[in-house]
């Protein structure tokens, strides 16, 4: 089962000073950390406060990319978390309908959702796992 979350917020590990992604469940208040690098933070961070650059970031290219083929982002899914990574898949509906999806990590995954305006999922087996702290460690992206 999948759970739509929102983005709650980032913050820096003390220990390791690498960037936390903090997902949100809209259901209830159920979080899930994640582990990401400081570049892709800064995606993320600035496409939710609508920071322009003079040149496309990579995110943002792949978002023209998209927008160039009529592709359209329908959903981002974190789907899986083995061995402390985090897993996500990026799921497309084309121009014709055709519908596919690409694996992809949840830290890209949700630099472009940032941009697109797709939906975040966290899949429940996730959830479940990284609730328990001795489980999460620090998973990575």
């Amino acid at each position: 089962m999948l759970h739509k979350v929102s983005i709650a917020g980032l913050t820096m590990d003390p220990t390791s000073n690498t960037p936390i992604i903090i997902l949100k469940s809209d259901e209830d208040d159920q979080t899930i950390p994640i582990w990401i690098g400081l570049l892709e933070a800064t995606s993320i961070v600035s496409a939710l406060q609508n920071i322009k650059f003079d040149r496309p970031m990579t995110h943002d290219l792949f978002k023209n990319f998209f927008d160039t083929l009529n592709i359209k982002v329908t959903r981002i899914e974190v789907c899986d978390l083995r061995d402390n990574t985090f897993y996500a898949r990026i799921h497309l509906m084309a121009d014709d309908a055709t519908v596919f999806d690409m694996d992809a990590r949840p830290s890209d995954a949700i630099a472009i959702a940032v941009r697109t305006g797709a939906p975040i999922f966290v899949d429940e087996k996730v959830i479940e796992k990284s609730g328990m702290p001795a489980e999460i460690g620090r998973a990575h992206v």
